[in-house]
């Protein structure tokens, strides 16, 4: 793929939010899914160790880790913003975005290891994480406007 597409990236931290959420949930396949208390807790039940939470610290790791990553991508970092639970990227890519997701995913968590207070879990993210794409000017200002000012 050597065409350029812009795509709004999100994942989340381990163990933050788990199937059955309360907050609503998706299925890989079969999408959207509504809550279910159960299943919430029998997920939780299963994970192999703490969730994870991003320190202010942790948080700018993974914002200089996407910006060095695109940097060295040649992509086009439009905004990131690394929340306590999740991420939010949006970026002009050149590769599949699922691809470019992971890039970010595995080169944010060499940073977290390697940082000053290093967060070292066996798990640090969720597998896998949304990549929307962005096809009209309207939806990428729509997106790097909710990344940059609609966290809080």
């Amino acid at each position: 793929m050597n065409d350029f597409v812009t795509v709004m990236f999100t994942w989340t931290t381990y163990g933050t939010w788990l199937p059955g959420d309360a907050r609503g949930w998706e299925k890989r396949i079969n999408g959207a899914q509504m809550p279910s208390e159960a299943l919430e807790e029998w997920c939780r039940s299963k994970m192999s160790g703490e969730a994870v939470l991003l320190r202010p610290h942790d948080r700018n790791s993974v914002e200089m880790a996407c910006q060095s990553h695109c940097e060295f991508r040649k992509w086009k970092l439009l905004a990131v913003n690394a929340r306590t639970n999740h991420v939010h990227v949006v970026a002009v890519v050149d590769v599949a975005p699922q691809k470019a997701r992971d890039q970010l995913k595995a080169n944010s968590t060499q940073w977290l290891r390697r940082q000053l207070q290093p967060l070292i879990r066996d798990r640090t993210w969720t597998r896998g994480g949304d990549c929307d794409v962005l096809e009209t000017d309207d939806a990428v200002t729509a997106a790097v406007k909710y990344v940059v000012e609609g966290q809080d």
